[in-house]
């Protein structure tokens, strides 16, 4: 067993959170371990962004603990093992003068400084994180000027050129067409299957994600499931009726992105550790 895989990649327990008297977490407490594909699913205003800022150190529990790889996460300082894409990473205009493998060399920001310091060998691991999210053809194409999609997938090429172990995507699919997201869900997998990374998906899109996720954790303020995917499939109507406070249906593959509303809970997380 290798070190990184003695402990669990986040551990949460006996987590509390509000901003002044307003309560947005109470008494929280998930495992996620190695190799795992875990779904964040809630209503708007649940609490998963806040969650997510808590997992990556950018806000400060009222009580409880957060660990990441068995390290407090006060203390962490191997940020290069967390992949983070945000809602917003697809927001680009058109006209933005990078190419893809200028946006993807970001990534390796905090080991290398400034691009004309890339050594030939972080120019490979720029190509191979390109490679991996199928992009091979875009490398010296204009991010601005590919779709959304395409965009998305040069954003977990970013977080992936650090070769992290834990990538965190919140909520990427929004904007994105139905065959897209299908496509895109296919190389979560194949990254989490192939790869090993670890992978934890916040998301709306309840239907989608759980042809692929292994585990499953439903957030409203306090978590109504957290466990593998074959008991929440069992109970799930249940959880969801529980989560959202009136019965639901939940339909299955629901692609329609262009038509739900999305979580923002207080601000968003642009600038987040990369």
């Amino acid at each position: 067993m290798t070190q990184k895989e003695t402990f669990k990649v986040l551990e949460v327990k006996n987590l509390h959170f509000s901003y002044g008297k307003f309560n947005v977490l109470e008494d929280i407490n998930m495992k996620v371990m190695p190799g795992s594909f875990l779904g964040l699913v809630g209503p708007n205003g649940s609490g998963k962004s806040t969650l997510m800022k808590l997992m990556l150190g950018l806000l400060n529990p009222d009580r409880g603990e957060i660990s990441l790889f068995g390290e407090p996460v006060h203390s962490f300082k191997q940020w290069s093992r967390i992949g983070f894409v945000s809602q917003k990473a697809n927001s680009f205009n058109s006209g933005f003068p990078a190419t893809v493998f200028e946006v993807v060399a970001m990534g390796l920001y905090g080991k290398v400084g400034l691009f004309r310091f890339l050594k030939k060998h972080h120019k490979q691991k720029v190509k191979e994180a390109i490679a991996q999210v199928g992009m091979e053809q875009y490398e010296f194409h204009n991010i601005g000027k590919l779709s959304g999609g395409q965009q998305q997938r040069i954003f977990i090429a970013r977080a992936l050129v650090s070769e992290p172990d834990l990538l965190i995507l919140d909520e990427p699919t929004v904007g994105v067409d139905a065959q897209s997201v299908k496509n895109f869900y296919d190389m979560l997998k194949d990254l989490n299957v192939r790869k090993g990374i670890t992978l934890i998906l916040v998301t709306h899109d309840i239907g989608a994600m759980s042809d692929y996720v292994t585990d499953v954790a439903c957030l409203n303020k306090c978590l109504h499931f957290h466990g593998n995917k074959e008991t929440f499939e069992e109970k799930r109507e249940e959880m969801m009726t529980a989560m959202y406070g009136h019965d639901v249906s939940v339909i299955e593959h629901n692609h329609d992105h262009h038509h739900h509303d999305h979580e923002h809970d207080h601000d968003d997380l642009d600038g987040v550790r990369s």
